[in-house]
């Protein structure tokens, strides 16, 4: 799959970015970049996944403010086959119980000179201000509801790995679109990448801007998944809602949910993923997401692993003196 994308004009440096905060302002060549590199980290079928200490000595700190097990691990997982030493920040005993502003502890992991930073944090732009703080590297690992760069560039490598490129397909992103980050980073990613994406949500789970993030909104699943190449579902956010965006979990699966009558709504070899952690019978038919010949979300996570491989390495390479990178 290498070398499908676009490359960077000429003397344009293929990632000039100090972190990774966000998918939206990356051009396309630096997404097929990243994209490319953790190609290079996923492991053939049935073999060993890839290890190299290249980050060896370096200290990663891992400050998740959010629940999180996915991301947290293969976060971890993604370090600890670079060589790099992990230091999870537990932010239940941490100095933020204790009234310490998010600045504050900024400051203070800045002053503990780690060499790079992966923050998942409930407040959008808590990772823009850490980078503005430290000295290293920091990675978006989830801030609010503004994106989740990392899990956009799984489902694009998921994508591609499957379908064989992205530019051209039709990708239907479907649920809880108003408080999901991994639908805003998916906006940026698959559009940059030249692919049409549909947005299918309830009323009240539509941005009211929606139009002008260069997608395209359906209000039914039957309208939005006609045709597509990739359905794409969303969970139900509780836990960012304030008040009643649908009347029962039944009900919206009844209107929303993906079964095995709407998938075949869509394109014969539709791939469908999710980010996770599924709803079933909510947001997707367990028969779906364990069909073998249509499901990717095992994929998902595995690609999750090689992506966050390639970030941690791309953006350390400044640090270790990596010729080009200076």
């Amino acid at each position: 799959m290498r070398g499908t994308n676009q490359p960077p004009p000429e003397g344009r440096h293929p990632f000039p970015h100090a972190h990774l905060l966000a998918i939206a302002g990356l051009q396309p060549w630096e997404i097929g970049f990243l994209l490319d590199e953790a190609e290079t980290w996923v492991a053939p079928p049935d073999a060993r996944p890839r290890r190299d200490p290249r980050l060896a000595g370096m200290a990663v700190v891992s400050a998740f403010f959010e629940a999180s097990t996915r991301t947290a691990l293969s976060f971890e997982m993604a370090a600890k086959r670079l060589g790099a030493n992990v230091i999870a920040m537990q932010p239940g005993t941490s100095s933020l119980t204790k009234g310490e502003t998010l600045l504050d502890t900024a400051l203070t992991l800045g002053a503990m000179r780690p060499d790079v930073i992966v923050i998942r944090h409930g407040a959008s732009g808590a990772p823009k201000l850490i980078s503005e703080k430290v000295g290293c590297p920091v990675l978006n690992a989830g801030d609010g509801s503004h994106e989740h760069p990392t899990q956009a560039l799984l489902d694009a490598l998921t994508i591609r790995r499957r379908k064989g490129r992205i530019e051209g397909l039709t990708i239907a992103i479907c649920g809880d679109i108003l408080h999901s980050r991994v639908a805003r980073s998916n906006f940026a990613c698959l559009t940059a990448m030249g692919a049409h994406v549909r947005v299918v949500a309830p009323p009240t789970l539509m941005p009211a801007d929606i139009d002008r993030l260069g997608v395209e909104p359906f209000p039914t699943m039957e309208a939005g998944l006609e045709g597509a190449d990739v359905i794409m579902m969303l969970r139900l956010q509780r836990e960012r809602m304030e008040g009643a965006y649908v009347p029962s979990a039944r009900e919206y699966f009844r209107f929303y949910g993906l079964t095995p009558a709407r998938v075949e709504l869509a394109a014969p070899d539709a791939l469908i993923l999710h980010p996770g952690p599924m709803n079933r019978g909510v947001e997707i038919a367990s028969s779906v997401a364990d069909d073998i010949g249509r499901s990717a979300i095992t994929q998902q996570v595995e690609m999750g692993v090689a992506v966050r491989m390639a970030c941690l390495d791309v953006l350390t390479r400044r640090a270790r003196g990596i010729e080009g990178w200076e």
